[in-house]
């Protein structure tokens, strides 16, 4: 099932897009403003935001930024007549727009318009040094060459992918290569993976360019 998550602060447009978008059968999350539209973000990954532009707890220019870091793509709701916030939004990577008041089935549309763009793009990640990642097949290739995962490899790497531009602790590594596998993980058998991971997608894995150390506090990929 498809999630959507609505960053929107007037409960009554809540309420009614959540039931409308229910009844095409999308899974929805709501967050009332950029911290917790962030907050949300940190744990889950959701196929698509709709994001108001104006909100009570930041604005949604945030909100679009930390989405974007995933790779996740935006359509902004917007009550102003404003071209220059539209423009922005736009030039920021924002996907689409709409302005309120907006028909549902307009909105419905212009979702499905944005996940049909996103579909090959998010079978096919590029993430840096020639490594390209084939979600849909589960295949990784390097400048061409298939390269060799195991299964926990290919399990932590997806973890990586799935939280790209966010710092990652070793313990939330540790607990998501458990969660998804099921297989026990100890921290010095993660410290081998990542190497091993590194030696297969990195150029130099000395000096690391896809997962990146950040001393004394975890991994990133950007």
């Amino acid at each position: 099932m498809i999630e959507i998550l609505l960053v929107e602060d007037d409960i009554a447009i809540i309420e009614a897009l959540q039931k409308f978008l229910q009844s095409e059968n999308f899974k929805t999350y709501t967050a009332n403003g950029q911290k917790q539209a962030e907050e949300i973000l940190e744990c889950k990954t959701p196929q698509l935001l709709l994001v108001d532009l104006s909100l009570n707890d930041g604005d949604g220019f945030g909100v679009c930024n930390a989405a974007k870091k995933r790779n996740i793509p935006v359509i902004f709701l917007t009550a102003s007549g404003d071209e220059l916030s539209v423009v922005r939004g736009l030039d920021m990577g924002a996907d689409d727009y709409i302005a309120k008041p907006f028909r549902p089935r307009e909105l419905l549309s212009r979702i499905k318009r944005v996940l049909r763009q996103y579909e090959g793009t998010l079978k096919n990640l590029a993430l840096g040094s020639g490594v390209i990642v084939d979600t849909d097949k589960g295949v990784v290739t390097k400048n061409g060459e298939a390269v060799e995962l195991t299964a926990l490899e290919y399990r932590l790497l997806n973890v990586f992918i799935n939280n790209r531009g966010i710092l990652i602790s070793r313990n939330k590594l540790l607990e998501d290569i458990w969660d998804i596998g099921g297989d026990f993980v100890n921290d010095n058998t993660l410290t081998v993976y990542i190497k091993r991971l590194r030696e297969k997608i990195e150029d130099d894995p000395q000096n690391p360019v896809i997962i990146k150390t950040m001393r004394g506090l975890g991994y990133r990929m950007d």
